[in-house]
This record gives C-alpha cells, sequence and structure tokens, in this order.
C-alpha cells in the first residue's frame, strides 16, 4: 500500500473526484500521510512605470487574498480525511502546478500522487503542462493516478 500520497487539490469539481479517488483506495484509519496540495496562480507581479519607479504594487496582497481564498476549501479536504482516519498535511504553493507538484515529490518521497481531470480542456491542462510545458508525468518519479470527474459534470 502506498504510504505516501499526494493529491493535487484545486476549486472546481475535480479536486472532489481527487480526493474520493484517494478515499477509494485507502481503507479507513490507513497509516499512509496525505499531502494535499493547492496551487494557485501567482498575482501579477510589480511594474516600472516610465520613469523608472515602481508603480505600487499589491502583489503580497493579492497572493495573501489568493492564499486565503483557497485555505478555506482545502482545509475542508484535509478535514474530510481526517474524518476518513487518514493523517493529512496541507501544502499551499504559488505558481507552476507541475513544477510544484515535482518539488513537492521530490522533497516528501511521496509515491503516489493522484490529480483530477476535468473535461475543461483548458484549465485540466494546467495539471498537466506547466508554464514552459513541462509535461507532468515526465517530470515526477512515481506514480500517477488520474481521476476524472463523473460524466455529465461538464
Amino acid at each position: 500500500m502506498y504510504q505516501k500520497i499526494l493529491v493535487a487539490y484545486h476549486g472546481n469539481s475535480t479536486r472532489h473526484s481527487a480526493l474520493h479517488e484517494c478515499l477509494r483506495i485507502l481503507p479507513a484509519n490507513a497509516t499512509a500521510h496525505v499531502h494535499v496540495l493547492v496551487v494557485i496562480d501567482p498575482p501579477p507581479t510589480p511594474v516600472v512605470s516610465e520613469l523608472g519607479t515602481f508603480v505600487e504594487s499589491t502583489y503580497e496582497a493579492d497572493l495573501q487574498i489568493a492564499k486565503a481564498r483557497v485555505d478555506e476549501q482545502a482545509r475542508l479536504a484535509c478535514t474530510m480525511l481526517s474524518e476518513h482516519g487518514l493523517a493529512s498535511t496541507l501544502h499551499i504553493e504559488c505558481g507552476d502546478p507541475v513544477q510544484s507538484i515535482a518539488d513537492l515529490v521530490d522533497k516528501l518521497g511521496i509515491e503516489l500522487v493522484i490529480i483530477g481531470h476535468s473535461r475543461q480542456k483548458p484549465f485540466a491542462l494546467r495539471w498537466w503542462r506547466g508554464a514552459t510545458d513541462a509535461i507532468l508525468v515526465e517530470k515526477i518519479r512515481c506514480s500517477l493516478l488520474v481521476a476524472a470527474d463523473p460524466p455529465g459534470s461538464t
């Protein structure tokens, strides 16, 4: 049985499919540890005006707002895992999903990554290809489980 699992969690219906797939493959009270990863898009970066001065940036404020927006939903995912008797850790990253997943796989020794796949292709591609078209399956050195959203949920 897998002991270290990473569930890539995001803000649409596929978040449920990845979590539910995780719960389907793990018996209640399993000894596995589930890492829930939420990757948010970075806010626009500060710009320099024509006079060479920085335009007042709200980057940090925008980043905190984005993190707060996903934090509650992600904590609900951890609660769901806890109710199933599973230990979990929440990770909120900002940037490229593929690179964030690959980094955590290496750092934590993840054995299985579970991602949701939506039939809404433009959004789903974000999980398959990063900003530099890095393909997830080529970047990670562990098993990958793709949980499809239920038919008719597009």
